[in-house]
């Protein structure tokens, strides 16, 4: 298993993002906006949005989008059925890459599971 810590990253992420906040804060209250509308829900539902996030995260390969969306994941109630059927999708149009970022997805998962677990 990885021992990829997405906890750490996570943290690490907005420790360095925290400077630039304050430095531009129109910026970042623009995309905090951009991201509360995207994510509202509408004709779909704010699991099915975040699993489409954690696709793309997947296939661009960005770690921290997978920690920050597994998370969120997890809070949405998510399955490990759902997820998992989401990963299959994502190596279907992403190929090996995706499958290598669809591991550390599932570790993430895992790592990130709330102590009753899903």
């Amino acid at each position: 298993m990885s021992t990829f810590d997405h906890t750490g990253l996570m943290a690490d992420i907005n420790a360095s993002l925290a400077p630039f906040r304050k430095a531009q804060p129109d910026a970042m209250a623009g995309f905090g906006q951009m991201a509360r509308a995207a994510m509202s829900e509408g004709a779909l539902d704010g699991k099915q949005k975040e699993l489409i996030a954690l696709a793309i995260g997947i296939t661009q390969r960005c770690s921290g989008c997978i920690g920050f969306h597994v998370k969120a994941l997890h809070k949405l109630g998510c399955t490990r059925s759902e997820l998992e059927e989401m990963l299959a999708v994502c190596v279907y149009m992403g190929g090996g890459p995706a499958l290598m970022y669809a591991a550390e997805t599932i570790t993430a998962w895992e790592m990130l599971s709330p102590p009753s677990g899903n």
